[in-house]
């Protein structure tokens, strides 16, 4: 078995400072939304905004974040400005294997390999994976039609609630799912991939995650 190679990598930014203006919009059993200098956010238990802003507890009347390293309870409408370390900044070396870069991530916290392509302009994957992942796509999705090599196929549009490469995570993504079995790998378009810091070095792919 052909084994795809991803190194995780961490680059600490020492003495970099972050404001924030943090509103509570939402409280629910293990979920919160955030808006964060304007951004709205729906964080689960223990993911963490792109400002570092992690969820610790939640329920319908409040929510435990934690903050540069100090958690505090947080009512719903609470509003907080605060000054805080910068969290560390990761990424992710993806080295091809036959010149194809294929990527262990998840989507929804659930396991699946992809195929990084920049000529698709969101994620895809087909109706089989689809289901393996617990997406209802006929329920949650819009139906469209997209051109594929071999021809038209119907398409569902929707929002992934997360994807993950390394220790990327990036929340509503756009996504679609065909029906048929194409694409036979899940692709991993421009709808994650304008989200994080792309380059190449040499043969190496190099994403970076954002502030």
């Amino acid at each position: 078995m052909r084994r795809f190679i991803l190194i995780v990598v961490s680059c600490l930014l020492t003495g970099l400072i972050q404001a924030a203006d943090i509103l509570v919009l939402g409280l629910f059993k293990d979920m919160a939304i955030l808006r964060v200098d304007g951004v709205q956010y729906k964080l689960r238990l223990g993911e963490t905004s792109p400002q570092g802003i992690k969820l610790i507890e939640a329920n319908s009347e409040q929510a435990v974040l934690e903050i540069d390293g100090k958690r505090e309870n947080y009512g719903l409408g609470s509003h907080i400005s605060s000054s805080f370390s910068a969290p560390e900044k990761s990424g992710a070396i993806i080295r091809p294997i036959n010149g194809m870069y294929k990527v262990p991530g998840f989507i929804n916290r659930q396991p699946v390999e992809f195929l990084v392509d920049t000529g698709a302009s969101s994620i895809a994957l087909n109706a089989n994976q689809a289901r393996k992942l617990g997406i209802n796509f006929r329920y949650e999705g819009e139906e469209g039609y997209s051109s594929t090599a071999s021809g038209y196929a119907k398409i569902y549009k929707l929002k992934l609630d997360s994807v993950q490469i390394g220790d990327i995570v990036v929340n509503n993504v756009e996504a679609a799912v065909l029906e048929g079995d194409f694409p036979t790998t899940a692709l991993l378009g421009m709808s994650f991939l304008n989200r994080v810091d792309m380059k190449r070095d040499g043969q190496l792919l190099m994403l970076e995650k954002k502030w």
